[in-house]
């Protein structure tokens, strides 16, 4: 398609305020790609609440569901089914079934939670459990709610029986849900952890951010400093922070940012973006989006005077969210589980991070999982690892 008078005059401002002067961007930009690029940026900071079905149940048996097989189903480990368009959920195992390259994969049918399993469609559930604390793992709660600057943001409270006197805050990852770090709970807690597991801006029930997008973590950070805030006055004295995926992101921003970082004693992170760079360009390459377009949408996130065309209030400055070239910043003890076979957040820049600080970033690097599915892969080792880096 033809590129507009708009688009060529405003590639050209955006190529003149970000000072870009390759061949190949002024030529993917005069080209009419500008909305291309601006396409993608967007697609990266705008929450998305859809959640269709992805996942073809072929069978039901007592102990036995035969699934449709894809890169997902396939995987060994523990994982779950919604169903009924998420109001019904199932539990599945270990691999019964898979002969060679056929379509087909049997899994062990754990359980169905709620709902009817039957033949036809359903979404594949990588966090396993399903509800809240009490429903999935048996573990009594409170409702809370952590102010922080937007409003309330609801959270589950969980105290152990022997407290330590220290609270682990859990941060979700993008576009997921408070049910992701529920995994981590009965390790915390067996460890004497008060556990708080968060929401943040954009979030189902928590506050919108100002422009209803995300920024990678560079305003969400707020929003932990705000949990640790909470932690204090209850009582705590001392804190870890658990991240998943873009919760890693916000964590790591966290402890640059808020003024408690003395407060936060050690972090673990599952799967985590230490790099939004390199994961946008592992999407654009995914989406068979060219690196000048891919950067051309990173240069239009990151200014103010071109923010509006992806709808961010404040610039989003992809370059503040790469650790691997501010390792020398850490100044706390990090534990990095992540799947070198992660599809979508790369573990490259996690190796990254490891071999540049040592002194005080832990890597287990991991292999077959997919994102943020360590645990589901092997639970007592995932468990093990994080408890012999608390108790270290």
């Amino acid at each position: 398609m033809a590129p507009t008078r708009t688009e060529i005059s405003t590639a050209q401002k955006v190529l003149w305020i970000t000072g870009a002067s390759s061949a190949a961007v002024v030529g993917a930009a005069v080209s009419g790609s500008l909305a291309t690029a601006t396409y993608f940026a967007r697609k990266v900071l705008t929450p998305d609440q859809r959640r269709p079905d992805d996942t073809d149940v072929l069978a039901v048996d007592a102990d036995r569901v035969t699934l449709a097989a894809s890169p997902e189903t396939v995987v060994p480990g523990r994982y779950g089914l919604w169903l009924d368009g998420g109001s019904g959920h199932a539990r599945v195992g270990e691999i019964l079934e898979r002969y060679g390259h056929a379509d087909t994969v049997v899994r062990r049918l754990i359980a169905v939670d709620q709902g009817e399993l039957v033949p036809g469609t359903a979404r594949w559930n990588s966090y396993y459990y399903w509800a809240d604390p009490l429903t999935s793992v048996g573990l009594p709660f409170r409702d809370v709610a952590v102010e922080g600057e937007l409003g309330p943001m609801p959270a589950w409270l969980l105290e152990p029986r022997n407290p330590n006197g220290h609270w682990a805050v859990l941060v979700h990852g993008r576009a997921a849900r408070r049910e992701e770090c529920l995994r981590a709970l009965p390790v915390l807690l067996r460890l004497g952890y008060t556990c708080l597991v968060v929401t943040y801006r954009n979030d189902p029930g928590a506050p919108p951010a100002p422009d209803g997008r995300y920024n990678l973590g560079l305003s969400e950070w707020r929003d932990v400093e705000s949990a640790l805030k909470y932690a204090v006055a209850a009582g705590a004295t001392g804190a870890v922070l658990g991240g998943w995926s873009m919760g890693g992101a916000v964590v790591l921003q966290t402890l640059k940012q808020t003024a408690m970082a003395d407060f936060v004693e050690k972090v673990f992170l599952d799967a985590p973006v230490v790099d939004w760079g390199d994961v946008l360009a592992h999407h654009a390459r995914l989406h068979h989006i060219p690196p000048p377009l891919r950067d051309l949408g990173t240069l239009v996130m990151g200014r103010r005077a071109t923010r509006h065309l992806v709808g961010v209030h404040d610039p989003v400055d992809v370059a503040r969210t790469n650790w691997v070239a501010r390792a020398d910043e850490i100044r706390h003890p990090i534990l990095i589980q992540h799947s070198v076979d992660d599809e979508f957040v790369p573990a490259g820049p996690s190796l990254a991070l490891a071999a540049a600080r040592p002194d005080l970033v832990t890597l287990e690097p991991w292999d077959t999982a997919r994102h943020c599915k360590e645990w589901n892969l092997d639970s007592g080792r995932w468990e093990q690892v994080l408890a012999e880096f608390l108790t270290r």
